[in-house]
């Protein structure tokens, strides 16, 4: 660690969130944070998974974050991405809402202090969390649909708490860090003579390498993900609809203390090529193809990202379907095998399992991606893709990745989707997904 620690940050009785009784004991149904729900806690401990150590795995990120603004000589860290909040905070309120309307925002300085505006009269909503030093209510959202023509007078009033702040923390220090903003209130801080640096970049650099409790947290999130697409293989019989199918993921996540789904790829039949259609009306037939992915942002906020293909009813896969799948599957595990430390993210684009030709015109957006809150830095691309100097790094212990591949010609009836969740380790990698294939395709 550095020079920061968590120590310096005591967690206050007074601001709620114990969780206790005046007994002692814990009170499950008064916990002041959203989290797992009982159903979940008692699947984890039957799979012999553990939980997270919550105020361990908050200041190891928080130590991250500030690693960064001190490697890279920054005041401060801006951010207005719900997901950057959620990490480095922990702080969760109406994500998928903020993600358009910003009106949340947090602060961290290089020494450590946190600073969160939240939306209008929601600051208790994250008085339990004992790394926050200060929520001010409100002032961060100078959008147009909450500001309109005020829009640029109400971003320099928060900029101006930005500049007071930035010169308690850094003195004459004037670099500060900014995922995103909108362009009033970037004009706001260039007026004051703030220098805006990438803040993006600094955040998914320091996302990028999970600590154990950020690991537990996935581990537990991905058995989730996988209990409820065994559900949905349950209800998978020809005349079910897509839609409906795909609805059981939703709902056995939520059930669970899950957050959300990012997307909605679950198609079937003809459907399944070109990739990337959405779930609709169409009712499985026997003998489809049924291909997900889970995209599933699960318990702790920590999103479980794999793909099955799957065939529906009870007669033989065609030899093309089985075709598809077996060079979707050789696509997958060679490319994982390749994964260790040191490797650079250029050696995995050049030594990777080559397409046949007449699958790369429809090759999936990437052979790997970075995963935790959500999908993540790096991105590994094909060779056809591949944009010298963007990603110049390595894989490092404690990354976590997704290998992923789609299999379908251009005017091809099906395709196959593929995708596997992985921890990079001290000797290589370990598959964190326990999800079967289906063995009608890979037998």
């Amino acid at each position: 660690m550095s020079s920061f620690s968590i120590a310096n940050h005591k967690i206050d009785p007074t601001r709620g969130g114990t969780g206790l009784k005046p007994d002692g004991s814990v009170d499950d149904n008064d916990r002041a944070e959203i989290g797992p729900t009982d159903v979940a806690f008692a699947e984890w401990a039957a799979l012999g998974l553990t939980t997270p150590n919550l105020e361990r795995m908050r200041g190891t990120r928080l130590d991250r974050i500030v690693q960064q603004l001190r490697q890279r000589d920054y005041a401060g860290v801006l951010c207005f991405d719900p997901l950057n909040i959620r990490y480095a905070s922990d702080s969760s309120n109406m994500h998928i809402w903020t993600m358009h309307n910003p009106s949340r925002a947090v602060f961290i300085a290089a020494d450590g202090h946190v600073v969160l505006w939240d939306f209008h009269r929601c600051s208790h909503l994250s008085t339990h969390l004992p790394l926050i030093n200060e929520i001010r209510d409100g002032g961060a959202g100078f959008y147009y649909f909450v500001a309109g023509d005020e829009e640029q007078a109400i971003a320099e009033g928060f900029a101006a708490q930005i500049d007071e702040l930035l010169r308690r923390a850094g003195g004459s220090n004037r670099r500060l860090a900014i995922d995103k903003i909108e362009i009033p209130g970037l004009r706001a801080l260039d007026k004051l003579g703030i220098e805006v640096c990438n803040g993006m970049q600094m955040m998914e650099h320091a996302r990028a390498i999970k600590g154990v409790d950020e690991i537990n947290a996935m581990r537990c999130s991905l058995a989730t993900c996988e209990i409820a697409v065994a559900k949905m293989r349950e209800r998978l019989r020809p005349g079910i609809a897509e839609t409906e199918l795909w609805s059981v993921l939703h709902a056995e996540n939520i059930a669970r203390g899950g957050e959300w789904i990012e997307t909605r790829i679950l198609t079937s039949g003809p459907r399944t090529n070109p990739w990337m259609h959405e779930a609709g009306p169409r009712r499985i037939v026997s003998g489809d193809l049924v291909a997900f992915d889970t995209d599933m942002v699960g318990p702790y906020g920590m999103c479980a990202d794999f793909s099955r293909t799957w065939y529906c009813g009870d007669g033989r896969p065609t030899e093309e379907q089985r075709k598809l799948h077996a060079i979707a599957y050789e696509h997958v595990m060679t490319n994982m095998a390749m994964l260790k430390p040191g490797v650079s993210f250029t050696e995995l684009m050049e030594r990777s399992h080559k397409l046949p030709p007449e699958f790369v015109d429809q090759r999936y957006g990437v052979m790997m991606h970075g995963i935790g809150l959500c999908d993540e830095y790096p991105a590994i691309l094909y060779p056809e893709d591949f944009i010298p100097g963007a990603f110049d790094y390595s894989l490092q212990p404690g990354m976590t990745l997704c290998v992923e591949a789609y299999i379908g010609a251009v005017g091809g009836r099906e395709g196959v989707k593929l995708e596997e969740q992985v921890l990079i380790t001290e000797s290589g990698f370990e598959n964190l997904t326990n999800c079967p294939f289906d063995p009608a395709l890979i037998s």
